[in-house]
């Protein structure tokens, strides 16, 4: 490639003199000279209509560009100002009355002027183009790929136009609606009004003597008077232009507006003074309003789905004080539009069902009160959740019953159609969306082409029924037909069989008659054109009568109650499951499964949905059948058989009997799959409540407590890790981080166990920087070690952590510092987040591991709240991944929401701290958009809120509303600010969870507390404001008066008199009044050592049990034992008795050498196992112990499946190898993926072949969920069971070793790997969603086209490169496999990422060359 066409395709190369005077032949790649002027205009009179050349002048304008361009709709603003300019300039022209004053002795003048100008115009116009630098003609990948954009010829101005004037030509196309003269008058004299007057233009004085000249210039100025003020006109009608247009969308693409939540719909949420969260959750039913009896229904719908699970802890007579609590809280919901977290804060007494009861102490105790309150507790926090969520399903509930009962309307008004089957009694009855879905296929089918009619006319209630298809077109032909009355003489039609089967109490049972006529002889007579035969009538006619029945709502209601009643599901393996599912694969447990109950599927939703999960990956197959399927078949056929006795009787219940079987079959079918889906919805549901509850312990959680301090101060923190080094011979990285949260110092130490200088540097720093704990965490198992020597350095050198107060010795002492192992969950995904770098860009990883480390013990929620979205990747629960990760995300984020407001967020700190701002969003009433929005309030009020009641505006003080009344109604009570008694403007009711709204009740309390009249009340607030009874409580330190009054009586009082039910808020401002915004939080969660085991090594009880056969490698081998590791680090142990040999086991066993071991047991607390090497132990494979019976296992087909892989072992040589490198995993391949699930990119395991012993498999993680294996042939082997001297790869590169290969080769690959994916042009999603930015990109940006690379999950180790030419083409995707030496792409490799776009670009330029030759 020459060097000028490598400049061309970089978009770098800059023209020399002698490049301009040269151009480049596209089609012949020669350079020629460049066109004169004349051939350049002769060249726009050709056209061309190719659709190649129309492509690739769209590709020219702008094809796919490698950085940020300037704006197609910026551009257009521009050229609209140089066109009102030039219009500007045209209209300042002086006008007829003007020129013929100056030209009164020359009536020539004016003409002969304007086509002089005119001329000169043309000649300077064409001066201009001639005397411009050409440059020469771009290639077409850089035009295509450039980063500029030219502006057209028309846009430049050369010269300005001539003065216009009317023309005696102006009326020569009449308007449509002539005008009469007094119009035109009008019309005339409103243009002269409104033309802008002389601005000082410039005149060509040919014609005029000096005199004339002068005496114009006194009479009109020489117009350079105004030149300063028609300047800065102009630069402000151009600024005001600037800022009226041009919007955020269009400067930045719309899926970055989307991800910075600044779309026009997420400023409409901004603006809505509605919660952000009820807003999004009601989205889809936005014009949804319920009626007064829709609202009570939908209470009694929540409660009979809630009612069953609560009535366990609770007495049967409380389901109407239920009942009534469920519609108190859909109204606060509904109508004062506030958020779970006021509800139970602020309207927590209508969650309890209170009772007087006489009090039998009171006989004996006459200072014992008369009566006591009974309460019961309703609804706790997860209920109002489910009680809100379920009110969105009601909602979807009566939007598709509405519908349905519209489409209704239309059937009778337009089509007649009279509603025998009670469909709108059934709709409205309706309970479930699958019961409106059978009402909506009923209507489908039976009204077919009614309902066609009713869509050809664009009726608009039809849009939510689907559209007759050619099957509804077969049935209204057998309806038409003669056939219609053989399925009539079934006897009884499938409505009324349905009835019979349900038992419908509202009905007689309906008998079947049988017609006088054989069913073969009533068919012969009914054969016509449509059907010309008997059996094809009675084909048709069983068809028909099936159909029906399966349409029916009634009988599928029957089958879905017989499914939930009596329906077992059972799992069969598929060919492909049966060698992929072996014993340690995480589904072997649903492998053999059978005959499970639905309730027990309930009880165990994690089991059910690990099946569904299963059947998707095409490795089981679910079935769900009827326990009881014979004698549902046996009644369901009783109730449609005639009665009769007789042949003939006989005849028609045979063809009775054939159609109830082609319905059952269909309705066995769909229905099934509908109740395993409900099925699988109700697990989801049901562990999505258990991952927030897990989830909520976490964060209920309060900063780490050292003896001492008082719950909920923050401490000053020591964090160390190893990360994944050895402790002894790697550096352990350590931060210091103050109880501002802010990071001090940091460093490294290096064997702390045995350095002494090392050691005293550590004993220096603790006591120099007086910690008040020591934090250590790591994901190895070596951190154990760590932790042993930092407790044993401070035990030895004395290292003290703070003083506390013990009581017992009435003294200050102080005990040794704690060392506590942290959890590291938060700070693994903290050490390489963008947010982390962003942090500390300058630290290593490991440091800002031990500071999120320190963080964590200061705050755990606050970590948990700066996770964002990424909250799902934490492992709340083993199952998680089987939930949909929307509702997991929500879920979790309904428990971060309950916590924040439990805790409170300190306004003015968080507008000072990040961290803290994270908690905004989660703050009743807010979310992410109201967060900014109140942040961005706030700072344009100065920064610093005063009191509660300026986030709604206060005049006096000049501060303008933050939010509106509703949302500031959310979030009140649960945004705090610190109390400052030197300030007299400060209220001490801001700093407490006691809402605005109640304010005069906490100060009726104070008073009350204080024995304060109130006259003395009123002297106090007159004088120091209406917080000044508070401030008096605090200033005397008189808190502990208010646990002397007796709230209830006032309770009662106001109840009776005011109808307000504040028993529970009454206890709240007791208690916020002695301690505002307790720390309410638990205390800091200590790790068991089953957690510590698993953070350290990453197995689980299940993933390394006692039992399991493991790979371990020798380290020390002595006479009578011999210590060897395990792949995830522990140490085990075997002695001389678990050996088969007795000879001594140095003798037996090699250091280094990696061997098979069965586990004996396993030490989590020390991180040791005792294992074996005895033959007869590891000839007896792991199997896991299920407590399932014969009836619910199938331990035949196990035993059977069992004996059949080994039998294609043996047939295929397959045998286990074990490979002395520290990458080697007896994995297979689902196995490998599953370890590396966890690990980095680009993290590699070496496992066995199925394809014998001379070939291994490299399996590495390209990508989160793609991974690639790679297959190596071994070549010169000594053995069977030796590693070949040649591994070749890919039958074109080879490597002496497997070291060798995994450093060349695939590490290689993952650089590579690495390098694309954090190219700008690469997208994280699916192709699916690559293509769809990509569309949405051009919709946006017509004029240009772009391209980008996404993961191709099916062919691991290759990517997709997808562009888009224009708005009209297709999107196509070239494939790039990624190679040692980098990239390769139809065939030919690129080393980098830029020679991989440059040749994309040069190939596509000669793609569309070659198209064009095509085409001419």
């Amino acid at each position: 490639m020459s060097a000028n066409l490598k400049d061309l395709i970089d978009g770098e190369a800059d023209l020399d003199d002698e490049e301009e005077d040269e151009s480049f032949d596209e089609e012949t790649g020669e350079t020629r000279d460049r066109p004169s002027k004349a051939q350049i205009d002769d060249s726009s009179e050709e056209e061309e209509d190719d659709e190649d050349e129309e492509e690739a002048r769209r590709i020219r304008e702008g094809f796919i560009v490698d950085e940020e361009e300037e704006d197609e709709d910026a551009e257009e603003r521009r050229r609209k100002r140089r066109k009102r300019r030039r219009e500007r300039e045209e209209e300042e022209q002086l006008d007829e009355e003007d020129l013929d004053l100056i030209g009164e002795a020359n009536p020539q003048w004016e003409r002969k002027q304007s086509e002089k100008k005119e001329k000169s115009f043309k000649r300077l116009k064409r001066g201009h183009r001639d005397e411009e630098p050409v440059s020469r003609p771009r290639g077409l990948a850089d035009e295509i790929f450039s980063d500029e954009e030219e502006e057209d010829a028309d846009d430049r101005a050369y010269g300005r136009s001539s003065h216009r004037r009317d023309d005696e030509f102006d009326d020569f196309i009449e308007d449509d609606f002539p005008e009469d003269d007094e119009e035109r008058i009008r019309r005339k004299a409103d243009e002269e009004v409104a033309r802008p007057r002389d601005k000082g233009v410039a005149l060509d004085t040919t014609g005029l003597d000096k005199d004339a000249l002068e005496d114009m210039q006194a009479i009109f100025g020489n117009g350079e008077e105004y030149d300063w003020a028609l300047q800065l006109e102009e630069e402000e009608q151009e600024r005001e232009q600037n800022e009226q247009t041009i919007e955020l969308k269009d400067v930045f693409e719309p899926s970055q507006l989307a991800e910075k939540l600044l779309t026009d719909e997420d400023n409409e949420i901004r603006a809505n003074d509605d919660p952000e969260r009820f807003q999004l959750d009601r989205k889809p039913f936005k014009n949804l309003v319920l009626t007064g009896d829709q609202f009570k229904e939908e209470a009694k719908w929540i409660a009979a789905l809630m009612w069953p699970k609560k009535q366990i802890g609770m007495r049967s007579e409380l389901n109407t004080p239920f009942q009534k609590a469920i519609g108190k809280v859909l109204e606060f919901f509904t109508v004062d539009g506030v958020e779970v977290p006021y509800v139970f804060q602020h309207r927590r007494d209508y969650l309890i069902h209170a009772k007087k009861v006489k009090n039998p102490k009171a006989r004996d105790d006459p200072d014992a009160p008369e009566y006591n309150v009974d309460a019961d507790k309703l609804l706790t926090q997860d209920d109002l959740w489910q009680i809100l969520d379920l009110d969105i399903k009601f909602r979807s509930l009566i939007e598709k019953r509405n519908a349905i009962e519209q489409t209704l309307d239309k059937l009778q008004l337009e089509a007649n159609v009279e509603d025998k089957d009670d469909m709108r009694e059934m709709t409205a009855k309706a309970q479930t969306l699958e019961e409106l879905q059978d009402i909506q296929d009923f209507l489908n089918f039976q009204y077919s082409a009614q309902l066609k009619d009713i869509a050809a006319m664009g009726d608009g209630a039809s849009r939510e029924l689907k559209r007759p298809g050619g099957r509804t077109a077969l049935f209204e032909r057998i309806r038409k037909s003669n056939a219609y009355k053989m399925v009539e003489a079934y006897g009884i039609t499938p409505d009324q069989l349905a009835r019979n089967a349900l038992q419908d109490p509202s009905r007689k049972k309906v008998s079947a008659e049988d017609d006088p006529r054989l069913p073969v002889d009533l068919a012969d007579s009914l054969a016509d054109h449509e059907f010309a035969t008997g059996d094809q009538v009675m084909g048709a006619a069983r068809q028909m009568y099936a159909e029906e029945l399966f349409n029916s709502p009634r009988m599928r209601r029957l089958f879905r109650e017989t499914f939930y009643q009596y329906g077992l599901i059972s799992c069969k393996r598929t060919e492909k499951g049966l060698r992929k599912i072996d014993v340690s694969h995480p589904y072997y447990e649903v492998k053999y499964l059978r005959n499970q109950t639905i309730p027990r599927m309930a009880q165990h939703p994690e089991l059910y949905l690990k099946m569904m999960k299963a059947e998707e990956e095409g490795l089981i197959e679910v079935r769900l059948h009827l326990a009881n399927e014979p004698k549902f078949r046996r009644d369901l056929f009783s109730e449609f058989a005639s009665e009769n006795f007789s042949e003939h009787a006989d005849a028609w219940n045979r063809e009775r009997q054939l159609v109830l079987d082609l319905a059952f079959a269909k309705l066995e079918k769909v229905v099934g799959k509908g109740v395993k889906e409900a099925v699988r919805t109700a697990c989801q549901d049901d562990l999505l409540k258990t991952c927030r509850k897990l989830y909520f312990e976490r964060l209920d959680q309060a900063p780490l407590k050292p003896k001492g301090m008082v719950l909920g101060t923050t401490p000053r923190v020591l964090t160390l890790s190893n990360g994944m080094g050895d402790p002894n011979r790697d550096p352990v990285h350590w931060a210091w981080v103050d109880e501002d949260g802010r990071v001090l110092e940091h460093g490294k130490f290096v064997n702390l166990a045995r350095d002494e200088s090392q050691r005293s540097a550590f004993a220096d720093l603790v006591r120099r920087r007086n910690p008040d704990a020591i934090g250590i965490s790591g994901y190895s198992a070596d951190t154990n070690r760590l932790i042993k020597d930092v407790e044993s350095l401070i035990r030895e050198k004395g290292l003290m952590g703070p003083e506390y107060d013990d009581p017992d010795m009435n003294d200050y002492r102080s005990d040794l510092l704690d060392v506590i192992v942290v959890n590291d969950e938060v700070a693994r995904l903290y050490k390489d987040s963008p947010r982390g770098v962003a942090d500390h860009p300058l630290l290593h990883p490991l440091t800002r591991y031990c500071i999120a480390l320190a963080r964590y013990m200061q705050n755990p929620m606050k970590e948990y709240a700066a996770l964002g979205a990424d909250v799902t990747s934490l492992l709340i629960h083993p199952y998680q991944q089987y939930l949909p990760q929307d509702k997991l995300h929500k879920h979790l984020e309904t428990a971060m929401v309950d916590i924040v407001n439990l805790v409170g967020v300190d306004i003015n700190l968080a507008m000072n701290d990040s961290y803290t701002a994270h908690l905004l969003p989660y703050v009743a009433g807010l979310g992410p958009r109201k967060a900014t929005l109140l942040i961005k309030g706030i700072n344009a009020n100065g920064g610093v809120v005063g009191s509660r009641d300026e986030l709604v505006g206060d005049p006096e003080r000049h501060k303008v509303p933050v939010l509106g009344p509703r949302v500031w109604n959310n979030c009140a009570s649960f945004l705090f600010i610190d109390y400052d008694n030197t300030n007299a403007d400060s209220d001490p009711l801001d700093n407490t969870r006691i809402h605005p709204e109640d304010y005069d009740l906490a100060r009726k309390v104070a008073a009350d507390a204080l024995g304060l009249d109130e006259e003395d009340v009123k002297a106090e607030t007159d004088e120091n404001g209406p917080g000044a009874i508070v401030r008096k409580l605090f200033k005397e330190d008189e808190q502990e008066k208010v646990n002397e009054l007796i709230l209830e009586e006032y309770a009662e009082q106001l109840e009776r008199e005011y109808q307000q039910r504040k028993r529970a808020t009454l206890e709240t401002i007791r208690a916020e009044l002695q301690m505002p915004y307790e720390e309410l939080r638990k205390n800091f969660l200590s790790l068991k050592p089953n957690q510590i085991f698993t953070m350290f090594t990453g197995e689980t009880e299940d993933s390394l049990c006692e039992g399991m056969i493991v790979a371990v490698n020798v380290r020390v081998a002595k006479d009578d034992f011999a210590i060897v590791k395990l792949d995830c680090g522990i140490e085990g142990r075997i002695e001389s008795h678990d050996v088969s040999s007795h000879r001594p086991i140095k003798d037996i066993l090699h250091i280094g050498q990696t061997i098979q071991a069965k586990i004996l047991d396993i030490n989590r607390k020390d991180f040791v196992a005792k294992l074996t090497i005895r033959d007869d132990e590891l000839r007896k494979p792991f199997k896991r112990r299920f407590d399932l019976d014969e009836h619910q296992w199938d331990r035949n087909l196990e035993s059977m499946d069992r004996e059949e892989v080994q039998e294609k072992d043996k047939t295929t040589g397959r045998t286990q190898r074990v490979i002395k490198h520290p990458l080697f995993k007896p994995f297979n391949g689902l196995q490998a993926e599953e370890y590396l699930g966890g690990q980095p990119l680009g993290e590699v395991v070496v496992r066995p072949s199925s394809k014998g012993n001379d070939h291994l498999t490299i399996t590495w993680k390209v990508a989160d969920g793609v991974y690639q294996h790679i297959d190596v042939l071994e070549l010169q082997k000594e053995n069977e069971f030796a590693v070949g001297k040649l591994l070749r790869v890919w039958n074109k590169h080879t490597y002496s070793d497997l070291d060798e290969l995994i450093v060349e080769h695939v590490k290689n690959m993952a650089r590579k790997v690495e390098e694309l994916m954090q190219h700008e042009k690469f997208h994280k999603g699916s192709k699916s969603d690559l293509e769809k930015w990509l569309t949405t990109y051009i919709d946006a940006n017509p004029n240009r086209s772009m391209y980008g690379f996404c993961t191709d999950t099916k062919h691991p180790g290759y990517f997709y490169l997808s562009f888009k030419a224009g708005r009209s083409s297709k999107v196509l995707n070239w494939m790039v496999k990624v190679v040692p030496a980098g990239y390769e792409m139809h065939g030919l490799d690129y080393p980098d990422m830029r020679a991989l776009c440059n040749g994309f670009k040069l190939r596509y330029q000669t793609e569309m060359q070659r198209q064009q030759r095509g085409g001419r």
